[in-house]
C-alpha cells in the first residue's frame, strides 16, 4: 500500500485538509476590533467580547471532512482500483465544492470589510486538488498495466 506513489499523495490530501480547518483564510485587525475567517467559523473581538458565526461558514469545515474521509476511504481499498477511481471523482466533486466555499466566503467578507491580505488556506484546497489528480492518474496508470498484462496471459 505505501509503496505506491498514489497513497502518498492521498494521505497528502488528507493532511492538507485537516491542517487547514485550523488556518485562517482571511483576517483583519482595525485598532480594537479582530476578525478572522476560519473554514469553521467567522469570529470578531471587539473590545474583549467575542462574537462567532457558524452557519453558513461550516460548510467548508463540512466539506473538508469529506474529502479527507473519502481520501482515507480510497487509500483503503488499494486492492480495487476501479473502486478508487470512483471514489478520487467524487473526491475531486468535494474539492471543487471546497475551493468554491472558500472563495465565495472570502469574496463575501471581503466586500463586507475590504479587502485584506489573504492566508496561506485560500491556497491550500487547490494543493490537494493537484495531489487527487495526481494519484487518479497514477491509480488509473497502475489499471492500465494490469489489464495491459492480463491481455498478454
Amino acid at each position: 500500500m505505501w509503496q505506491r506513489i498514489q497513497t502518498v499523495f492521498l494521505v497528502l490530501v488528507v493532511v492538507s485538509m485537516i491542517v487547514s480547518i485550523f488556518l485562517p483564510i482571511w483576517s483583519q485587525t482595525e485598532g480594537e476590533v479582530q476578525r478572522q475567517l476560519y473554514p469553521l467559523h467567522f469570529t470578531v473581538i471587539e473590545n474583549g467580547v467575542r462574537s462567532t458565526t457558524y452557519f453558513p461558514y461550516s460548510l467548508t469545515a463540512t466539506l473538508m471532512i469529506a474529502v479527507a474521509t473519502v481520501a482515507v476511504l480510497t487509500i483503503r481499498r488499494y486492492d480495487n482500483r476501479i473502486t478508487q477511481i470512483k471514489l478520487g471523482t467524487l473526491n475531486s466533486l468535494l474539492l471543487a465544492g471546497v475551493m468554491i466555499c472558500v472563495v465565495w466566503f472570502y469574496n463575501g467578507i471581503s466586500k463586507e470589510y475590504g479587502f485584506v491580505k489573504y492566508g496561506i488556506n485560500i491556497w491550500i484546497p487547490f494543493l490537494a486538488v493537484a495531489c487527487n489528480w495526481l494519484a487518479l492518474r497514477f491509480i488509473r496508470r497502475d489499471e492500465k498495466m494490469v489489464r495491459d498484462s492480463d491481455r498478454l496471459r
